[in-house]
């Protein structure tokens, strides 16, 4: 309630910073925390915390609710704040909601959402800030720019080279996003948009980026076979353009790519020690991944964007080409499952194979079936990840957690999709797993991965990512012997155990393990 100071009393306290828990109280008056360790004096209301610990609210530093448009259509976002995840970036992966240069460059999440039903009414990144601000939220957000939205703006579905003059406009428009807050630029390499631009681009792009102290986030080309070469391709960006790099969601897909992720790994901290780039990776702890069907079709016919393609899989002639080029990627069809579907609600739930097998046709049949009534719009999970290479992940210096979820809630349901369980349950998942099952991680570096570490790469590190006084007052409190997921890949709808308070800005938004409704998330813009 606004007003309402607190006391959490007798609990342990994982500050955020590393260094070893301790117990104490901790105050709070208004958005921010008065005081930590000792006695805290009077509060409005007391917490018992005895037996639980505290640490600060976990910040994801890679979600996608923005380009989901679940921050306007869940704006609670219930599935996050159970996590104890107060803060969450946008502008994942190439796509963002701002800023538009031109109103089709919003067709870039037309994959995820129908477009025609949502209501645009903002060019600038200071103008979708402004209007996010109209409505309430459960959740921090900032943002990165997509550099997919940034493209499609110039070129529209064009996979053309462009102009001098049009890099220059880019450039432009990148540097009004940043200095009105963008937290940097992402990069989708693995999308049209992406795979189409020449590395001149990026660097170009990198370099402003880097002239503003921020961030550039990377979806690598290839997570698979090609991950070596693609890691690679991220480290001479950081070398070209000075910038500090983050990679998204950083995961070996597939059997003949786990290989190479010790590999990949040995890359990226040879980069750091040897050459002191700045270089980081987030994860999330699961072993089906969550991606677009059309991402298995073939390059070339990515030109021309999501008209051109159905048209390819609509064209007998060409249909044929596509039918080899997905029958050479020797996929396991029995292992990835539909997860959501546009318009056939009775392919989710069930495997290609199984698909493929009740209509009596191949499996490469089956996928452009899919992707032609459901006009691309088709989301996966595959079972492509190795739980050894998630541990060794987590043990380096420089990973950290990023859900690479969507905030939503239980009603979500009702659409007839299946979620990824990570956006119910990864922060859980990621406690429970790595520190109290595997003893990968002690809680206290666990906790430093979910909170200070992503605030240092966002440069909010000096109002959120730890419990000190004067600090944003973002706060959770959990039972470190009862946090876990319980979200499935049958069942994603289902909140975790053990998150039983958590504050956002001061406000009580889970009480005892309930949503309070309070939303009470600010939209945070980095100078």
């Amino acid at each position: 309630m606004p007003g309402t100071s607190y006391l959490i009393k007798g609990g342990t306290i994982i500050d955020g910073s590393g260094f070893p828990m301790a117990k104490g109280d901790i105050a709070v008056t208004g958005e921010t925390i008065k005081s930590v360790g000792g006695m805290g004096g009077s509060a409005t209301r007391v917490i018992d915390a005895a037996g639980k610990y505290i640490m600060p609210g976990v910040i994801d530093i890679t979600n996608h609710s923005d380009t989901h448009w679940t921050l306007f259509s869940v704006p609670s976002q219930e599935s996050l704040l159970r996590q104890g995840i107060t803060t969450v970036i946008g502008g994942m992966c190439g796509s963002s909601l701002a800023p538009l240069i031109d109103p089709q460059s919003i067709r870039g999440i037309q994959k995820w959402i129908d477009i025609s039903k949502i209501n645009v009414n903002w060019r600038s990144e200071e103008e979708f800030f402004t209007e996010l601000e109209k409505h309430q939220i459960g959740v921090n957000f900032g943002s990165l720019v997509g550099h997919g939205t940034l493209r499609r703006g110039i070129a529209g579905d064009s996979m053309r080279a462009l102009s001098r003059e049009e890099v220059e406009e880019m450039k432009l428009i990148l540097r009004r996003a940043l200095d009105e807050g963008a937290m940097g630029l992402s990069l989708g390499l693995a999308t049209s948009h992406g795979g189409a631009a020449p590395q001149e681009e990026f660097v170009a792009l990198g370099k402003v980026v880097a002239d503003t102290n921020k961030l550039v986030a990377i979806h690598l080309r290839n997570e698979g076979r090609q991950l070596l070469s693609s890691v690679v391709e991220a480290v001479n960006l950081a070398r070209a353009t000075g910038a500090e790099i983050q990679i998204s969601h950083f995961k070996a897909i597939g059997r003949k790519a786990w290989d190479d992720l010790k590999k990949a790994l040995a890359v990226i901290r040879k980069a750091r020690e040897d050459e002191k780039l700045s270089i980081w990776v987030d994860f999330f702890p699961y072993l089906r991944t969550g991606s677009l069907l059309y991402t298995f079709l073939p390059e070339w016919m990515r030109e021309g964007g999501k008209e051109s393609i159905v048209g390819v899989l609509m064209d007998p002639q060409k249909k044929s080409s596509v039918l080899d080029a997905l029958g050479s990627l020797t996929l396991h069809y029995d292992n990835i499952i539909i997860a959501e579907a546009q318009r056939d609600k009775h392919a989710v739930g069930k495997s290609i194979a199984q698909i493929a097998h009740d209509a009596g046709i191949s499996p490469e049949e089956t996928v452009i079936q899919l992707l032609s009534i459901n006009g691309l719009g088709v989301s996966i999970f595959g079972r492509t990840l190795n739980a050894k290479n998630v541990c060794m992940i987590a043990r380096e210096s420089y990973s950290m957690f990023g859900s690479d979820g969507v905030g939503e809630d239980v009603s979500s349901k009702k659409k007839g999709d299946l979620t990824h369980p990570r956006s119910y349950g990864a922060a859980p998942r990621f406690l429970a797993r790595l520190v109290r099952r595997g003893n990968i991680l002690s809680w206290e570096e666990a906790v430093k991965k979910m909170t200070s570490l992503p605030a240092s790469r966002l440069g909010i590190d000096s109002t959120h990512g730890f419990i000190k006084k004067g600090y944003s007052a973002d706060i959770v409190i959990f039972d470190p012997d009862t946090v876990e997921d319980t979200a499935t890949y049958k069942n994603p709808y289902q909140y975790p155990n053990g998150i039983e308070y958590v504050f956002v800005n001061g406000h009580l938004a889970i009480e005892k393990g309930t949503f309070t409704q309070a939303l009470a998330g600010k939209i945070l813009r980095r100078a």
